[in-house]
């Protein structure tokens, strides 16, 4: 997207040193890395970066009404509701497609939105990893408001960690050496020593929670919640002594709660130039008239499970649960990045935390993923290259 910077990085990329690049990876955690990192980071002009943050701003306001809770209650399914002061969001975190607007300039629309944390320890690193085999200039940057990786990881430190020692406080995720995203997992025990603890390992004693280190019992006092419901339920008999919706003594670290809150129930709560219009499908009393160019999404799905790209009148009066979907406006992805041959699409994915001092969330860095495919996601871009995720470097 920025000219000069992507002709000089097509020139200097070759197959070959792909390869080398991912082989780089698996040397450092080998067998870790099992998602498509692909072939570039993109390159985001100072106009666009100016627009995403604006976008992720203008959500913000939404979520800081002092009604926000109440408006969101019916989110939180009542069998999953988790216990304890829910805070405000530790983590934000802001899909949007690049499109092109009226007057052809590149522009974000949000896709999806999560109050839940996503891959801070990998996209601090990765950016490196690209620069170690490919020319990326010093005028663009993956940190929005760290100067480096180092600053960065220091202040994702304090926030973790609070004042308690890493030894108590854990990352918590149901079976972490089975998971997708568990390079993750360990960057983040690499850089904040932070254990990684299956949810089924946990131990009880009262509202009291320990994992087992070394022989010994080790009290958790934090906890790094990296378990999504939604997964969860695929496993109605998990062995263990706790349940997230115990009634425990444990600081979240993303509090569970904000998962729902914070997810496809808030798209119709929200406007702008750079939110496509949401509705809930149960208060809709006339269908748009232009329903080829929307979308179904189911609102207690995720990761795009269930969506459906292509509606019709009949299929939503078919739908007898109504109150569970939302029906949100169609947007255009710009094909703007060039690869060696043709053009790719892209979606940039805003991280933020929340200190609890602080009166706005700060945004942090951010993840980007190429397709090719109808939509983004894997099972559109299966066998294709210059496809799956990546980093934004944003222009200085």
């Amino acid at each position: 997207m920025i000219p000069e910077y992507r002709h000089r990085y097509n020139a200097a990329f070759t197959p070959a040193k792909y390869q080398e690049m991912l082989a780089d990876i698996d040397q450092k955690f080998p067998g870790q890395l099992e998602f498509r990192v692909a072939e570039t980071p993109v390159f985001i002009p100072a106009d666009l970066r100016d627009k995403l943050i604006a976008a992720g701003s203008s959500i913000i306001d939404v979520i800081q009404q002092g009604n926000f809770k109440e408006l969101t209650e019916a989110a939180i399914p009542a069998h999953q509701r988790v216990p304890g002061n829910e805070g405000r969001p530790d983590f934000l975190t802001f899909d949007f497609a690049v499109c092109r607007n009226a007057n052809g300039e590149l522009e974000p629309q949000l896709i999806e939105m999560q109050g839940f944390p996503s891959l801070y320890a990998f996209q601090s690193w990765l950016p490196g990893i690209f620069e170690r085999h490919f020319p990326i200039p010093s005028s663009v940057s993956a940190f929005i408001n760290s100067p480096n990786a180092v600053d960065y990881r220091e202040e994702m430190r304090r926030f973790l960690l609070g004042d308690e020692a890493p030894e108590n406080v854990i990352l918590l995720e149901i079976y972490p050496d089975t998971q997708k995203t568990r390079i993750d997992f360990v960057l983040t025990k690499e850089f904040w020593g932070i254990n990684i603890v299956c949810l089924t390992k946990i131990r009880k004693n009262g509202r009291q929670l320990f994992y087992e280190k070394d022989g010994r019992q080790i009290p958790i006092k934090r906890i790094y919640n990296r378990v999504i419901f939604d997964e969860l339920a695929r496993y109605p008999d998990l062995p263990g002594e706790f349940h997230l919706t115990d009634e425990v003594d444990v600081t979240w670290v993303g509090h569970p709660n904000w998962f729902f809150r914070v997810s496809k129930y808030t798209l119709p709560l929200l406007s702008g130039p750079f939110v496509p219009p949401s509705y809930y499908l149960h208060e809709l009393t006339a269908y748009p008239e232009d329903l080829e160019n929307y979308v179904l999404k189911p609102l207690f799905s995720f990761a795009g499970a269930g969506v459906r790209l292509h509606v019709t009148a009949a299929d939503l009066d078919a739908i007898t649960n109504k109150e569970n979907y939302l029906l949100q406006r169609k947007v255009q992805y710009e094909p703007a990045v060039q690869s060696p041959d043709g053009l790719v699409k892209s979606e940039i994915r805003l991280l933020y935390i929340w200190h609890p001092d602080q009166a706005r969330p700060t945004l942090l860095c951010g993840l980007s993923r190429l397709s090719r495919g109808e939509m983004i996601g894997v099972d559109f871009n299966k066998n294709k290259d210059w496809v799956g995720g990546t980093t934004p470097l944003f222009e200085r």
